[in-house]
């Protein structure tokens, strides 16, 4: 945590929030598009997983691409494999073999993305339409994976979530999608989500690095006791 990248990525987060609450353009768009990056670096001189590092790769196009007019599904796009990133890295940590020893964990989730996709659906434009069930399953599995591998990755992907399903009530009518507190709620859960889902995964892989080459990282959870961790 005392890495000069995380410094500066706390930093800006607190100075983008700011100018997004006083919407100073262009400042508002350039700092929000810092935030991904500066992880990015922090987990490359932690020596981070690939993945880890290609998802924030794909959030910070995510962030470029939605200051486009006219551009916004293909900004869910990026956002759309970053989810499919991380999902891949908690599957490979052994999320899925934990997930279908406690499948009702899943449910509150499923319902909760069902829930909000039924409640804005009316709203929504039709080219949209195909597109966000698809997102809320990526979603949906980002949050239920993390949170089967690491409890702090797990908080980062409900925050995330909450984040975009914010965006989408805005853009199903539902919420005022212009007004400052939509804004400030959508990015503060946002950086909060990519900061644990970074931290969470980089603390995560040092525990089982520190555990030594015996260690089988797809029977372990480190934060997470309702999954027991045993060594084989």
């Amino acid at each position: 945590m005392k890495s000069p990248w995380i410094i500066a990525f706390a930093v800006v987060a607190v100075v983008h929030l700011v100018l997004n609450g006083a919407g100073a353009q262009p400042w508002e768009s350039i700092s929000k598009c810092l935030l991904a990056p500066l992880l990015l670096a922090w987990v490359i001189e932690q020596k981070g997983p690939r993945l880890l590092a290609a998802a924030l790769v794909f959030c910070f196009l995510g962030d470029l691409l939605l200051e486009f007019e006219g551009l916004f599904i293909v900004g869910m796009a990026a956002f759309a494999v970053a989810h499919l990133c991380f999902i891949r890295f908690f599957v490979s940590r052994g999320a899925i073999g934990r997930l279908a020893r406690k499948p009702w964990l899943v449910a509150p989730f499923v319902v909760a993305g069902i829930a909000m996709i039924a409640y804005g659906w009316s709203g929504l434009d039709d080219a949209l339409e195909p597109v966000v069930p698809i997102y809320a399953a990526l979603l949906v599995g980002t949050a239920v994976t993390a949170l089967a591998t690491d409890i702090r990755a797990g908080i980062g992907g409900l925050l995330f979530l909450v984040s975009d399903g914010i965006i989408l009530l805005g853009e199903a009518g539902r919420i005022d999608k212009d007004a400052t507190g939509t804004g400030l709620a959508i990015m503060a859960t946002y950086i909060a989500a990519i900061f644990l889902l970074t931290s969470g995964i980089l603390d995560r892989e040092k525990v089982t690095i520190a555990a030594g080459p015996g260690f089988d990282p797809t029977v372990r959870t480190d934060c997470w006791p309702v999954f027991p961790a045993t060594k084989t």
